[in-house]
């Protein structure tokens, strides 16, 4: 499929490039995409959370009351988990979120969130640009040419541009990434992908393998 190259005015530069229909035009597929985000999300889980037990709980193990005649259930300890205070059952202890899944999952599930932001025309292609220095009012400017200044977008490069990344960090609704670091999270993540031309060699070759 073609797709205009625009300029950081937002303007159409009068050059198309041809996208990967292996890439960017296959039919979605909605369980691998799911598989992929949700393992995205578990490996962000710390699982650090502990809840202590009855042997861990610091008190006394002496008999609370006698045996008989209380009229009440019998209680051998003020560690139960039955009194205030006592032992949690079945408590949440540290343990790991994360699982496997194999790499041409991972591989469908990136190319089918391309796939969903083409069909939802969320998808733009820009020529490449870079910046002398760090300047956030600049990259701002070029949100407002390519009417994404209220949009959370994402911003994909051919490779690691320190000055255009340093420009965009302050601004919490866009992000940029380079194509070796884009995941099916990000994408999804972005209301606007934002592709530039010297990033589509290294998504296609990345995503065709």
């Amino acid at each position: 499929m073609e797709v205009k190259v625009l300029d950081i005015n937002g303007k159409d530069t009068g050059r198309k490039v041809q996208l990967s229909d292996s890439v960017f035009g296959i039919e979605p597929n909605n369980h691998a995409v799911y598989l992929d985000v949700k393992q995205y999300l578990a490996n962000q889980r710390q699982g650090t959370h502990k809840a202590k037990e009855r042997a861990e709980v610091a008190g006394s193990t002496r008999k609370i009351k006698k045996q008989k005649g209380t009229g009440t259930a019998r209680a051998g300890s003020a560690k139960s988990p039955v009194f205030k205070g006592g032992g949690t059952i079945f408590g949440p202890r540290p343990r790991s979120y994360s699982f496997k899944l194999n790499k041409n999952l991972k591989r469908l599930a990136r190319k089918s969130a391309l796939a969903l932001k083409v069909k939802e025309s969320n998808l733009v292609v820009v020529e490449d640009f870079n910046f002398e220095t760090p300047n956030t009012k600049q990259f701002i400017t070029i949100l407002k040419a390519l009417g994404l200044e209220n949009k959370k977008s994402l911003f994909v490069l051919g490779e690691l541009n320190k000055n255009v990344y340093l420009s965009s960090r302050n601004l919490k609704a866009s992000s940029v990434l380079t194509n070796s670091e884009l995941s099916t999270y990000a994408i999804l993540n972005a209301n606007n992908l934002v592709l530039l031309e010297s990033s589509l060699e290294g998504i296609e070759e990345n995503l065709s393998k």
